[in-house]
Parts: structure tokens; sequence; C-alpha cells
């Protein structure tokens, strides 16, 4: 009998993940990701904010874009503590302010907007990337399993059991995986990424799983010219700040192009864009996010 938990499991978990309990008016507690290790992803403090925001969103009204800044790396296995702000309720917009806190520390700040649905102008002048489906795609989690096989002990556990641990969201990247790169090469990426399994018919909660899905890969981008590596020790990172504009709904268990490129990096920070595209070329969301990007100094021989 396998340990290993089924797709639907890994997503019920990933939904409990994302929900936020109502500690009272305008205040929340987000999970902790059951045995996460380190830092928290800030995927999720992202995803957790937004799910704040919008459970206090005017009724009929949907989140467009959200604004936030990392202050400081949360802890995993510890709760999450929000604290959302009213600051306008309008006939077509409205506005909220979250504070993201562990043990009264400010970790986040995130300000959402909202608009209630109107028909308008429109256009587009952003092609989606003519790239392979991703049925032709090698899955991330076999590559990441194959780099295990061939690293052997040349990885710590901790780095053997976040490489190989279940994942909410199935990946698909076209080339290799960013953080495996070893020569410089163009500041472009892009993956294909889904919930491993059915999701609830629930607009807010397929808007919080691309929020989360959007900090993947983003600031690896801005490493690629480079020919440096997160995974073998040779950069510090951490986000600093992260915005989302949402342009069209769509369902985060059906296949969604992430395509990220970094035009600038430079003292000790990195910039990245992204845009997510569904299967018929729609422009979903767009992203943009800067991070701190620094090369690790070696330590000195004795």
């Amino acid at each position: 009998m396998s340990d290993t938990p089924s797709p639907r499991d890994i997503v019920a978990d990933f939904i409990r993940l994302l929900t936020v309990a109502s500690q009272g008016e305008d205040s929340f507690t987000g999970p902790p990701q059951p045995g996460g290790m380190g830092r928290v992803f800030g995927g999720q403090v992202i995803a957790q904010a937004l799910q704040a925001a919008q459970a206090t969103a005017p009724q009929g009204m949907n989140a467009h874009s959200l604004h936030a800044y990392f202050l400081r790396g949360g802890t995993e296995g510890l709760d999450t503590h929000y604290e959302v702000m009213r600051d306008l309720d309008g006939r077509s917009f409205a506005n909220r302010r979250v504070t993201a806190r562990q043990e009264g520390a400010t970790i986040l700040t995130l300000t959402a907007s909202f608009q209630r649905p109107e028909d308008g102008l429109e256009h587009l002048d952003a092609a989606m990337p003519d790239l392979p489906p991703p049925e032709d795609l090698i899955p991330d989690a076999d590559q990441r399993r194959a780099m295990v096989e061939l690293a052997g002990d040349r990885l710590t556990e901790t780095q053997r059991a976040l490489a190989l641990r279940p994942r909410p969201l199935e990946m698909r990247t076209v080339g290799k995986l960013h953080w495996m790169n070893r020569e410089p090469s163009a500041p472009v990426a892009n993956s294909w990424f889904r919930a491993v399994a059915p999701l609830p018919d629930n607009p807010a909660l397929h808007r919080a799983v691309i929020a989360y899905a959007s900090d993947y890969t983003l600031l690896g981008t801005a490493a690629l010219p480079h020919g440096f590596s997160w995974m073998r020790g040779e950069l510090t990172g951490a986000s600093l700040d992260h915005a989302i504009w949402f342009h069209h709904p769509a369902r985060a268990d059906e296949w969604l192009l992430y395509s990220t490129d970094s035009p600038w990096t430079g003292g000790g920070r990195g910039f990245n864009r992204g845009r997510i595209f569904d299967r018929s070329g729609k422009l979903i969301a767009s992203v943009a996010q800067e991070g701190v990007m620094r090369r690790r100094k070696p330590k000195p021989t004795e």
C-alpha cells in the first residue's frame, strides 16, 4: 500500500491551505502547509491574503488586481493572521488592504481592487507564444526525480524532500527546469500548469490558485542570463513585491501557460514579468515582480 497521497487528496489539502477562517469581522487566520519546511512560499501568503480580501468584498464584485509587498520571510508551521481594512465600497469599484502577520510581526501587506463586471472596449496586443502543448512535455515532477537520482549523496535530506514532495500544481516546463540551468541563456521561460485534480466551481478560489501559481518561476527567470542556480547554492534571493492584474476568469484545473521574462537585473535585484494564457490564447492575467538576487559569497577556507 503506497503512502503517496492521491491527486484528489493533495488538492483537498491545497483547498484547506487556501481557505482562511474568520476570527471576527475583517480578521482571518490562514493555516500552515502540512509538512512545510523553512520559509513560507510567497505565493501561499499572497493567495491567503487575497482570500481574506475576497471574503469581505461587496457581493457581485471580483478582484481585478492586487499589489503586495513582502516585508519579512514567513515561517512554516505557524498560522498566518490577516487583518482587512475596507478603504472603499463604491458602485463600480471597491478596495481592500490586508496585513499578514506571524507572531505579531508583519510579513506582507497587500492591496486588492475589485470591480463590478461591465462591458467595455476590448483589444489584445499580447500574442501567446507558439510552444509545444503540455501533452508533449515531460512533467516537472519526472525531471525532479531524475535530478535527485543523478545527484545522489550530493543533496541534503531537506533538498531531497523538497524536490520529491507531492505538489498541488502539475507543471510542465518548456525546456530544462529554470533552477537546473548551468549555461547562460535568454531571460525567458515558459511553463504549463494546472491543479492535479478538479477544483470546485468557485471563481474566487480559482483566482487564489492562479495567484499562488504566479509566484513560481518568476525570480528564476532573472537568473537565466547569468548561469547561476539557487538549487546549487550559488544565489540567494527573496521576493520584494508582487503585482497581478486579472483580465479574464479561468479555471486553474485546466492547463494555463505561464510565460515569463526578465528585462533587467542590477543593484542586487531582478525584475520579472509574467503573462498567463489559457489554451485558446486568451490573456488571463499579467504579473510583475521584483526580488533580491545576490550571488552567494563562498565561505572562506580554513
